[in-house]
C-alpha cells in the first residue's frame, strides 16, 4: 500500500469517526429530549448540567437518562457482535437476530416469566435463563450447520432460521397459555423495548457488554484472516477452531447481556456492519469500533421514532422500528451477490 493511499484511508477513517461521533451525540440528545411535548436541545443541556428547572431535569435525568445510557450499549455490543459473526462464519448474512440468539433469549425469559422459581427472585432468574438460552440456542445452529466436524457456512442461515422459527413459536405458544397478568411481560420481549430499563440492571448487563465488545476488538486480525478461509488462516498461524468457538462463546454471551431485559431486537447485527463494511473495506481494525459507534447512533434514533410514531397510542416496541429498516436491507442483501456488499 502506497504512502498516498494509507494517508488517504486515514482521513477517510477519521472522518468517518468524526461524523459517527456527532451523529451519536444528537442521537443521544435527541433522545432525551422526548417528553409529551418535547425539550429542546438547550433544555436538555440544561438539565445534564444541572441548570434545567425542576421537571426537565426529572425527565432528562431520572425517566429518560437509563433508557439513553444502556440503549448506547445495547446497540453497541449488538453491531459488534454481528460483524464478529459475519467475519468468523465469512457469511454477509450472519447476524445474532438471524442466527436466532435473540428468540434463544426471548424463550429464556418466556420460561422465567411464566414458571416462576420459589425463593428466587424474577430479576435473577429471567437474565439467568436469557443467558443459558441464548447460549443453547448458538450451539445447537453451530451444531448444524457443521458436517464431518467442518463447518458448512451455506448451511448456517438455514439453520438460524429454522431454529428461530421453533424458538418463536415456542414463545408464541407461551404466550397463549400464559394468564393475562404475565401476558403483557411476554409480548413486551418478543417486541423489545428501552422503557423498562433501570440503573440496577444496568450495573448487572453493561460491564459484560463491554468487556465482550474488548475481546472481539482484541480478535480482529484474526478475524481478517479467517474471512480469507480456514486454509489460509491456519497459514498465518490462527488456530481457527479455538478461535471460532471461543468468539462465538463471547458474542452469545455479548448478546444475551444486551438482551436480558430489554428483549428482542434484531437487525442492528446485520445493517450496521455492512454499512462500514461498503464505506470502507472488510478490515476488522475498522468495521467493529465504528460499528459500536454505529449501532449506538442507530438505536437511540430508532428509539426515539419509537417514542415519537406513537405517540396517541404509546410507546412503539423499538424492535419493530429496527425490523422495518432491517428487513428490506436484509431482502437486497439476499439479492446481492457477496462481493457486491463489502466482502
Amino acid at each position: 500500500m502506497s504512502g498516498k493511499t494509507r494517508v488517504s484511508r486515514r482521513a477517510k477513517l477519521l472522518s468517518a469517526v468524526a461524523v459517527l461521533t456527532a451523529i451519536l451525540t444528537l442521537s443521544i440528545l435527541l433522545d432525551l429530549s422526548w417528553a409529551r411535548h418535547p425539550l429542546s436541545l438547550g433544555e436538555v443541556w440544561a438539565a445534564l448540567t444541572g441548570h434545567g428547572t425542576w421537571a426537565n431535569n426529572i425527565i432528562v435525568n431520572s425517566i429518560n437518562a437509563p433508557r439513553v445510557a444502556f440503549g448506547v450499549f445495547v446497540g453497541a455490543g449488538l453491531a459488534v457482535t454481528g460483524a464478529v459473526m459475519q467475519a468468523i462464519f465469512r457469511n454477509p448474512l450472519a447476524s445474532p437476530y438471524i442466527l436466532g440468539l435473540s428468540s434463544g433469549a426471548s424463550l429464556g425469559a418466556a420460561v422465567a416469566i411464566l414458571f416462576s422459581v420459589p425463593l428466587i427472585p424474577i430479576a435473577i432468574v429471567q437474565p439467568a435463563l436469557a443467558f443459558a438460552f441464548c447460549l443453547g440456542t448458538m450451539l445447537l445452529v453451530y451444531v448444524l450447520s457443521g458436517t464431518g466436524g467442518k463447518l458448512r457456512t451455506e448451511t448456517l442461515i438455514l439453520a438460524g432460521v429454522a431454529v428461530s422459527s421453533l424458538l418463536s413459536a415456542a414463545v408464541s405458544f407461551l404466550t397463549y397459555i400464559a394468564p393475562s397478568e404475565k401476558m403483557g411481560d411476554i409480548v413486551f420481549w418478543s417486541m423489545g423495548s428501552l422503557s423498562k430499563v433501570t440503573w440496577t440492571e444496568m450495573t448487572f448487563s453493561i460491564p459484560i457488554i463491554v468487556a465482550g465488545m474488548a475481546i472481539m476488538l482484541t480478535q480482529s486480525k484474526n478475524l481478517n484472516a479467517m474471512m480469507l478461509g480456514d486454509a489460509h488462516a491456519m497459514d498465518l498461524g490462527v488456530d481457527v477452531k479455538k478461535v471460532r468457538l471461543f468468539l462465538l462463546i463471547v458474542s452469545t454471551l455479548t448478546v444475551a447481556a444486551a438482551v436480558a431485559f430489554v428483549g428482542a431486537i434484531g437487525f442492528i447485527g446485520l445493517v450496521i456492519p455492512h454499512i462500514f463494511r461498503l464505506l470502507l473495506g472488510p478490515d476488522n481494525r475498522i468495521v467493529l469500533p465504528l460499528s459500536a459507534l454505529g449501532g449506538a447512533a442507530f438505536i437511540l434514533l430508532c428509539d426515539y421514532a419509537a417514542h415519537m410514531a406513537a405517540e396517541h397510542y404509546g410507546v412503539l416496541p423499538i424492535g419493530v422500528v429496527t425490523a422495518f429498516i432491517g428487513a428490506p436491507f436484509f431482502i437486497y442483501l439476499l439479492s446481492r451477490k457477496r462481493s457486491e456488499v463489502g466482502w
